[in-house]
């Protein structure tokens, strides 16, 4: 099988199209014939080796398709199954071996690439808008990147709730984006000063909850924008890792709360990771949920879909076809 493999960790040209053995699968796993694998930050970071993996490694963790195989022990998948995985390496492949119980059901109504799509970012849009914060009708939220893979779902979910959005962009078309996803109001922040628009926009009262996943450049003034007691989400780092503060900070700037979540502590056992999944297929299934895949790319054009999403030139979701 054609597979994208890593053996070296470095920029996009360290992913080599290479052939491998089609995986056998273990007594607890099933093989996955790909339909469509996910293509997101969490790749770039195991590739540039800020995220460990044993080299060398087969990249992606995002994946749909169809069960070719199961293992000895498996009995909540069978061959024929359509199913979709995310936060295992292995998806920028032909096939792939899967533990079992990380593989959920595809409903009728949602196809092989939104599965691909929805999984990871999907997911991601749902415990941020559900559980780290958990919106409630009336609220006020920032939303940094909102025309990005997980902005425009996290939008969408936040209007569904009845909360009011402020989305941060760079361009005119991507404001043209959050607002069809449903923000109230749309910052340019390469045109506008987000921190002195948002307080504007608040008169001066601040926003509930900050959903940031671009980290170094906006970290600072998301704090100045929140109200007393307000969070801070902090659930990425695309412009790089926010610099050490002394947690005094939180304190004088109104008793403000801090986390650093990612999927994978809210999706820890097999019924949270099904129910998760099934609510963000739900969404889509009925129209309340809708998927911008941008772009698909052939398996082999692995590199240049990383650098079109490092360039921060893509909206939505990019997708690799094997």
């Amino acid at each position: 099988m054609k597979a994208i493999q890593v053996k070296q960790v470095g920029g996009p040209e360290a992913m080599e199209l290479v052939e491998l053995p089609v995986p056998q699968p273990k007594p607890n796993e099933a093989v996955v014939k790909l339909a469509a694998s996910g293509v997101n930050f969490i790749d770039v970071y195991n590739r540039e080796g800020r995220y460990k993996a044993p080299l060398p490694f087969v990249l992606g963790q995002e994946g749909a398709g169809t069960v070719s195989a199961v293992g000895a022990e498996v009995k909540s998948v069978k061959v024929g199954d359509r199913v979709a995985w995310t936060s295992q390496l292995g998806a920028y492949a032909e096939y792939a071996a899967v533990p079992a119980d990380r593989l959920v059901p595809i409903p009728q109504g949602v196809t092989e690439e939104q599965a691909a799509g929805a999984m990871l970012q999907g997911m991601t849009a749902h415990y941020l808008s559900n559980d780290t914060h958990p919106l409630k009708k009336g609220e006020t939220t920032l939303i940094h990147a909102a025309a990005g893979g997980v902005g425009l779902l996290l939008v969408q979910m936040a209007h569904n709730i009845g909360a009011r959005v402020i989305a941060t962009v760079s361009t005119d078309e991507k404001a043209k984006l959050a607002r069809e996803a449903g923000a109230d109001e749309v910052i340019l922040y390469t045109q506008a000063d987000f921190e002195a628009e948002t307080k504007r926009l608040t008169g001066g009262k601040g926003v509930d909850v900050v959903y940031d996943s671009v980290g170094k450049t906006t970290f600072e003034k998301g704090l100045n924008i929140l109200r007393p007691r307000g969070i801070m989400v902090l659930f990425g780092g695309s412009s790089g890792a926010v610099p050490p503060f002394d947690p005094i900070v939180l304190t004088q700037k109104g008793s403000l709360f801090l986390t650093r979540p990612s999927l994978g502590n809210y999706i820890t056992t097999r019924e949270e990771l099904v129910a998760r999944s099934a609510a963000v297929f739900g969404m889509i299934a009925a129209g309340k949920l809708k998927l911008r895949i941008e772009h698909t790319y052939p398996l082999a054009e692995a590199q240049q879909a990383h650098r079109d999403l490092e360039g921060r030139k893509t909206t939505g979701k990019l997708l690799l076809i094997p």
